[in-house]
């Protein structure tokens, strides 16, 4: 993960401000399939603003939040302030800064496939209590509508290797191994976003691929402009995901 760290440097704001959140109903999920409760102690790992920490923060869970990225983890600390439960840590997947059986849950939001999965197994066993569990969380954007396969055409136009990357978090295999399983639970919910133009863009200049800046950044957000002038309802465009869960104990 280390090598990556600097990869949403200058990006945290649009983050923050224009990333999907996740449902709260991950938490009765997790209540009926974990017997979980606002008891267990959770290491946001990758928590990059703190949008998933914030869904068990309200749940009253102590969250230690883990992120390497300074500008990330800085605006966490802003947007978490008023929560006393809320521990900032600098720290990687891979090396967490955490004490060995700390916590009960390790939860993943939309960062696993920065990890070095060996390294982030055998992390994820130290820091785990007795019969502790990770939860990785995942909002995938849908290819339904018009608008969504607009968008995602111009985000494929871009750099592969990170397009390729999101959709093998979805790959059960890797995930099986990861978790040491055959199959691994998985749970769907319906999420998303309804966004103005500058929404949109600011969408968009979240992802850690799309330039910041020279004339890929221009056509890309010529091109975002030209989508939303066609499919904007009212001045809104509805962006949709399905947002994935998947929980369970590393073999």
């Amino acid at each position: 993960m280390k090598k990556f760290v600097g990869s949403f440097t200058g990006r945290a704001e649009e983050y923050a401000k224009y990333r999907p959140g996740y449902p709260e109903q991950i938490v009765t999920l997790l209540e009926h399939k974990i017997e979980f409760d606002q008891s267990k102690d959770i290491a946001d790992v990758g928590c990059g603003t703190g949008r998933l920490s914030r869904v068990f923060l309200n749940n009253g869970n102590l969250v230690f939040g883990v992120e390497p990225n300074e500008e990330m983890r800085t605006m966490s600390e802003k947007l978490l302030n008023k929560f006393i439960n809320f521990i900032s840590v600098e720290g990687t997947a891979e090396v967490t800064m955490l004490a060995t059986s700390s916590v009960d849950v390790v939860t993943v939001g939309q960062a696993f496939h920065w990890f070095d999965l060996k390294k982030t197994k055998k992390e994820f066993k130290r820091v785990l209590r007795k019969d502790g569990y990770v939860v990785i969380v995942w909002n995938e954007r849908k290819n339904g509508s018009q608008v969504m396969k607009a968008v995602n055409k111009i985000l494929l136009s871009l750099d592969q290797e990170h397009e390729e990357a999101e959709k093998n978090l979805v790959d059960k295999n890797l995930l099986n191994t990861f978790y040491g399983v055959e199959k691994v639970n998985t749970s769907t919910f319906p999420n998303f976003q309804m966004l103005d133009l500058a929404g949109l863009k600011g969408r968009i200049r979240s992802i850690s691929y799309v330039p910041s800046e020279g004339e890929e950044n221009k056509r890309v957000m010529n091109e975002i402009k030209d989508v939303f002038e066609k499919f904007n309802n009212g001045g809104m465009v509805k962006i949709e995901y399905d947002t994935k869960v998947f929980w369970g104990k590393l073999k």
